[in-house]
């Protein structure tokens, strides 16, 4: 079993047990459980697509913890004008396990 969602503006396939990175989410570590209802598809033996989300699906999550990710150079130049600057940034992230995929089919 496994379902795309989409949690900060990006799509991710997962199944329970799965460890992801996420954009930050305001949450506390270990906090028992966490919600995504943007489901887009849900596979559990027969593939079931939303228009755009499917309906009553929700998965389950854990947060694990909060992180900052790679850092990342930032460099401006210009020629024969004497402008350099350099920065970097480091993307925070939220560290989640994967707990339960619920289809939301009438069981």
């Amino acid at each position: 079993m496994y379902a795309v969602i989409r949690t900060g503006g990006k799509q991710y396939c997962v199944k329970p047990g799965d460890v992801i990175q996420v954009e930050k989410l305001l949450l506390e570590d270990g906090q028992e459980s966490v919600e995504f209802a943007d489901v887009l598809a849900v596979n559990d033996g027969t593939l079931v697509v939303g228009a755009p989300t499917v309906e009553n699906a929700i998965v389950t999550a854990k947060v694990l913890g909060q992180g900052k990710g790679k850092k990342v150079i930032i460099y401006k130049y210009k020629s024969k004008k004497d402008y350099r600057k350099k920065q970097g940034h480091r993307q925070p992230f939220t560290e989640v396990e994967i707990t339960e995929i619920k289809s939301g089919k009438a069981e």
